[in-house]
């Protein structure tokens, strides 16, 4: 957790104040730390390799570190590396911090461990305390007994804080600032689409993206507003084939539809993600990426899928890859993507990822009325003759939807003309793929400029990225800029069709081009220079399956800046 009295748009390398009830946590992060850490006494004499959850690999590195320093290999070991550098230590013994006037602690004390570490790090570092009991009073308000068990630990622990060693960081507290909510990432996607009007999402059980759906499922009901829908029907298919099948479906009954999937589950869509773009289904697929190939890092962060998302699927097709940044920009680029595909009639793939969908912050309330609803050319009744593939002027043609009086139509997985009967004529064909493939420029076109690219400031050091980098990056430059540095930013939120003239424009007066983005081959590096021949000067990369933190995105910038940096800085920040 990372606090301010700023906006926080990422984390940090360093840790100011650790609370670790596991053996685990003290091994893997003791020289993280630069203040204290609260720890229970009990794990001192906790040898690492007895330590089920440590692999080989970590535990020579860390035999390695602590013999170095003719420490044992232990949690006393790491706690006195961590003293020597200059951390405060807090052993604590919560059964007797929590014991009854018998001496024994109570029923399930070892459940209440989080809230005793809460409440002695807000406590070492003088937060008022009044806000940790309502808080713990709101999340059991369904067990009034646990409330006050809790609440009771939470006192107890303040109060030993107290006699604890002084701790120099001290958070004061600040009010609360109306406009603010506390939300965790995949809330944006989620309330987006109910917001937006999708009717119908499908989903197979996939880290991360299955939150997104059991949120939308736990709030099907939305309050109804100016007689805007407000329910969403949620389907946990067999599998991801299914769900791809059942979306499409659904949106030829003219509802908004989508799914959510990571990696490994939109592997097994792309061969209906043809299907829908040859019968111009407009469809929204959110993406939550995490590292692969294969199940990869199940549970971890990464930005790998950029490459497979816009070439997914045989042959060729038109569809629109939109990337967002953060949580709030999430929740409006939803939206959006509704609209796209409805407007353009083509499979919308939204990119997201773990960093996103499972970090907690804190931002500004979502505006519903800032949203508006274009459904496009979808028909509400037809007079006289309808062919559903119509040549039209730009190359969209009218919409109908199934059990629509008059508006028959028909669709194949072939080539067809344009009643959607199957054709291999072709001057046909010709027709109808130049019909679907005009949409790229018009998408270019008619999409605005500030939602396909933004330019947080352009230098003579200018920095590339997308998707969640943009949190660290915006930090790290915060960060230069203290020290003299300038270097500019432009975030790519469209990338396919790629906006290559914006882009191009942007970047004018930049000198040193340097693409940030976590994953092993600079995947929108590769695509800057397909679509416009710019050339990334350096790039900045990180495939560990952790987050960037802002910490290391500005030293690597700060390298290159002062020409100690390498082609390809590799981040390492959690391994």
């Amino acid at each position: 957790m990372r606090v301010s009295d700023h906006p926080v748009r990422s984390n940090v390398d360093r840790v100011t104040l650790m609370a670790a009830f596991d053996a685990e946590t003290v091994l893997r992060h003791y020289d993280e730390v630069d203040g204290g850490i609260i720890y229970d006494v009990a794990l001192e004499g906790i040898e690492a390799s007895k330590v089920p959850t440590l692999d080989a690999a970590f535990l020579g590195r860390l035999g390695s570190r602590l013999g170095g320093e003719g420490l044992p290999v232990s949690v006393r070991g790491a706690l006195k590396a961590a003293s020597r550098a200059g951390a405060v230590l807090y052993p604590i013994d919560p059964a007797s911090l929590l014991a009854g006037p018998d001496g024994a602690p109570p029923k399930g004390a070892a459940r209440m461990n989080n809230v005793v570490g809460v409440s002695l790090s807000l406590g070492l570092a003088g937060m008022p305390p009044h806000p940790a009991y309502e808080a713990v009073g709101r999340m059991f308000a369904k067990k009034p007994a646990a409330a006050e068990a809790n609440r009771e630990a939470a006192r107890r622990a303040y109060a030993h804080a107290a006699t604890l060693p002084e701790f120099p960081h001290k958070l004061p507290g600040i009010p609360g600032r109306r406009g603010t909510m506390l939300v965790q990432g995949h809330y944006g996607s989620a309330i987006g689409k109910m917001v937006a009007g999708c009717r119908f999402q499908s989903y197979y059980p996939i880290t991360p993206a299955s939150d997104e759906s059991v949120y939308l499922e736990s709030n099907e009901r939305l309050e109804v507003v100016h007689a805007r829908p407000g329910f969403t029907s949620v389907v946990q298919t067999e599998d991801e084939i299914s769900a791809v099948g059942m979306m499409i479906g659904a949106a030829l009954t003219g509802v908004r539809a989508s799914t959510s999937t990571s990696g490994p589950g939109f592997a097994l869509m792309a061969e209906a993600l043809g299907w829908a773009g040859i019968n111009e289904v407009p469809v929204v697929v959110t993406l939550y990426q995490r590292s692969g190939p294969s199940t990869g890092l199940p549970t971890r962060h990464g930005q790998d899928d950029l490459l497979f998302a816009v070439h997914a699927g045989h042959g060729e097709f038109p569809r629109i890859v939109y990337a967002s940044g953060d949580v709030e920009e999430s929740f409006y680029d939803t939206c959006r993507c509704f609209d796209y595909a409805d407007r353009f009639q083509v499979p919308v793939i939204h990119m997201l990822d773990k960093l996103i969908s499972s970090s907690v912050t804190t931002c500004p309330r979502f505006d519903p009325s800032r949203v508006s609803i274009d459904r496009g050319k979808l028909l509400g009744s037809v007079d006289g003759p309808y062919r559903r593939f119509e040549a039209a002027d730009d190359g969209i043609s009218p919409r109908s939807r199934l059990g629509l009086p008059g508006g028959i139509f028909w669709n194949t997985g072939d080539e067809s003309d344009e009643e959607g009967h199957i054709t291999e004529d072709p001057q046909l064909r010709i027709t109808m793929m130049d019909k679907r493939m005009s949409r790229l420029p018009l998408i270019l076109e008619q999409v605005p400029e500030g939602e396909q690219a933004v330019s947080f400031g352009v230098s003579k050091y200018t920095v590339v990225s997308w998707g969640s980098a943009k949190g660290p990056v915006l930090d790290a430059l915060e960060m230069l800029k203290r020290e003299g540095i300038e270097v500019g930013f432009v975030q790519v939120k469209m990338i396919h069709p790629f906006p290559a003239r914006l882009v191009s424009s942007l970047l004018e007066g930049a000198e040193v081009i340097i693409d940030v983005e976590a994953n092993h081959t600079g995947q929108l590096g590769r695509i800057l220079r397909q679509e416009t021949g710019i050339m990334p000067d350096h790039h900045v990369l990180k495939y560990t399956g952790r987050g960037m933190t802002c910490t290391e995105v500005c030293g690597a910038l700060r390298r290159i800046v002062s020409g100690r940096g390498r082609e390809r800085e590799v981040l390492e920040h959690g391994a």
